[in-house]
């Protein structure tokens, strides 16, 4: 079983980095896709994080074996690849019909689709703890949505479908995460990133319309590079931040993510109006995000919770 080095401060700077870089990246990707199509965009940044990773790998001689993986491992390839591309395509429409912060909002549902699928996979457990945090994150939307709460549950407009399409790219990324957890038993973070991303980039490449690039804004080149160095710079952080510092509070990190999306965005509004919106959110909807966020966390943190409350529980009775 893994155990993280004890270098908490640096492993909440790479989780920090995490969110911050995961945060502003719908705010990128909303410019670019205002010229290219969502499948061309995720084929430029897995072949560019892919094909980077490829050649340091090679360089350090650390390229994955086909050996180690036994009999199981190519369909285990597979399922992530799959989930990682309808996960990468699926949110990307999603984007196109919503603002960065509402589709990086909703993305909170991986995790907890995640946690869902644990509990038939590898028979975890589901704490009191996570219950409460689940119950607190379905309040939060509730009120995150609650101006146009009638629309979702009564029409399929283009708001509807980026929710649905945004919802269903959360589920899809369940099986990329769970193949990408056997497989880690296996090969090292960036070995398993470096497979999948090529191998998501190949599936694509029939799909692809390349020439898009050559009609971006030179702004829009830029920030399309920012995207693809953001897949692996973010990826590379989150691996190395479970190296120094414990999965729940990494995890409990990461969901201030829609939260530095929101203050991204109104940042940029207000540099950048002409490229950016203000998000278009009542007051109560703000208090449903946060919500949401503080629902995600005790999530992550619930196991960890009733089990420091059990600890100290015990002291208490035995002194």
């Amino acid at each position: 079983m893994h155990i993280s080095s004890g270098r908490w401060v640096y492993g909440m700077f790479l989780a920090l980095l995490t969110a911050v870089l995961w945060g502003i990246l719908p705010i990128k990707l909303k410019q670019v896709l205002q010229v290219m199509d969502p499948v061309t965009v995720t084929w430029c940044r897995l072949m560019v994080s892919g094909g980077l990773l490829f050649l340091y790998l090679a360089a350090t001689k650390r390229l994955p074996s086909r050996k180690v993986l036994g009999p199981k491992g190519g369909w285990l390839v597979v399922m992530a690849v799959l989930g990682l591309v309808g996960n990468y395509v699926l949110y990307l429409m999603g984007l196109n019909r919503l603002s960065p912060g509402t589709a990086q909002l909703v993305v909170q549902m991986g995790p907890i689709m995640l946690l869902i699928a644990s509990l038939f996979v590898f028979k975890e457990r589901f704490s009191i703890g996570q219950g409460i945090g689940l119950a607190v994150l379905l309040i939060g939307f509730v009120l995150f949505f609650n101006q146009r709460l009638s629309e979702l549950l009564t029409s399929l407009s283009q708001y509807t479908a980026g929710v649905l399409m945004v919802l269903l790219a959360s589920t899809v990324w369940t099986f990329y995460a769970l193949g990408q957890k056997q497989l880690l038993t296996v090969w090292n973070s960036l070995q398993v990133m470096m497979v999948i991303y090529l191998f998501c980039g190949l599936l694509l490449t029939p799909f692809v319309h390349p020439l898009e690039v050559l009609q971006l804004s030179p702004l829009q080149g830029w920030l399309l590079l920012a995207c693809c160095l953001n897949t692996l710079i973010a990826y590379g952080a989150f691996a190395e931040a479970l190296a120094h510092w414990e999965a729940s509070r990494v995890s409990a990190t990461l969901a201030i993510t829609p939260l530095v999306t929101f203050g991204a965005v109104a940042l940029a509004a207000s540099w950048w109006p002409e490229y950016v919106h203000a998000e278009l959110i009542n007051a109560l909807g703000y208090g449903g995000a946060v919500l949401v966020v503080v629902g995600s966390a005790l999530v992550a943190l619930g196991p960890s919770l009733v089990a420091g409350y059990k600890a100290r529980r015990a002291r208490a009775l035995l002194g």
